[in-house]
């Protein structure tokens, strides 16, 4: 009876994109709730809007949007049901924007200029609107197919941008920040490359979400491979103010099978994203037996 029960407790978490709070502070900050019938899932996003009033209206737009948080969820049941996958839903779009704001903020300290600033003349504000509504429609298209998703991200996420941005934009500047989303969209994977450092610090952004929290039901389920091991060596991932770069990501591995994760996935995402300049890359494995820097490069 008690397998049963832990079974059925594994299913809700599953469809929910719960993936073990302990594993990264995020995941312990992430607030779910289950209703009695069905899951209707209630997913707090918070991020450090600082005096982005815009930013702030958007965050709270989202949190109260069920249709948009009902959308998570059945990217996570393709994800993670049907395909066997990781978290692509609610915990995994916080962490990518929460990462892509720090990016941003990061790299327009350092005196990088956004796209939406430089060619359209709108303000940095701005830019972290489009990278935090990238952030969290980016796998959207994940709930239909997996091969190109991220076209049919952009799809579904189109009405949610006229809703959310139409009651705080002109329609003029509005337009200008729907285009840039779709193109972050578009770009985030691998088939189009970023033309802006919006869509560049996304498309990053979404590399680093590779803590082993994030693999842990698929390879407790059963689906044991490069992708589970790797990432389940992954301890903890901190971007930092550079000093050889503008940006440092430091990445804590248990063992050196998490170097798949950095030097083939998230380099794989650096490469003609157009922060290769940007961005410092330090690999570290922490574990008992080693305890070494593995590799060190600049992308």
């Amino acid at each position: 009876m008690k397998t049963e029960i832990n079974k059925k407790e594994r299913v809700k978490k599953r469809a929910l994109g719960y993936l073990y709070a302990n594993d990264s502070s995020l995941y312990k900050t992430a607030t779910i709730s289950l209703s009695v019938k069905g899951y209707i899932l209630s997913s707090i996003i918070k991020l450090p809007c600082r005096h982005n009033v815009k930013l702030k209206l958007l965050v709270d737009e989202v949190n109260r949007d069920e249709k948009l948080q009902a959308y998570w969820k059945c990217v996570n049941v393709a994800a993670i049901d049907r395909m066997g996958f990781s978290d692509h839903g609610p915990i995994h779009v916080k962490i990518v924007a929460n990462s892509a704001l720090k990016l941003l903020r990061l790299l327009v300290e350092s005196g990088v200029t956004p796209n939406v600033v430089k060619d359209y003349g709108l303000i940095n504000e701005d830019a972290e609107v489009i990278v935090f509504l990238a952030s969290v429609m980016h796998d959207l298209g994940m709930a239909v197919v997996r091969e190109r998703h991220e076209e049919y991200s952009a799809l579904l996420a189109l009405g949610f941008l006229q809703k959310y941005l139409e009651p705080v934009y002109p329609q003029d500047k509005a337009a200008i920040v729907t285009t840039e989303v779709l193109h972050v969209l578009i770009s985030h994977h691998r088939q189009q490359h970023p033309l802006t450092l919006e869509a560049g610090v996304v498309r990053v952004a979404d590399a680093l979400d590779m803590e082993k929290g994030r693999a842990r039901i698929p390879f407790e389920a059963g689906k044991i491979n490069i992708h589970s091991i790797s990432a389940l060596s992954i301890e903890n991932v901190e971007i930092k103010k550079g000093t050889e770069k503008p940006v440092t990501i430091k990445i804590k591995m248990s063992n050196s099978a998490g170097i798949f994760q950095v030097d083939e996935l998230l380099k794989g995402k650096i490469q003609g994203s157009g922060l290769e300049k940007y961005i410092h890359v330090v690999a570290e494995i922490t574990g008992e037996r080693e305890r070494k820097i593995i590799e060190r490069f600049e992308i």
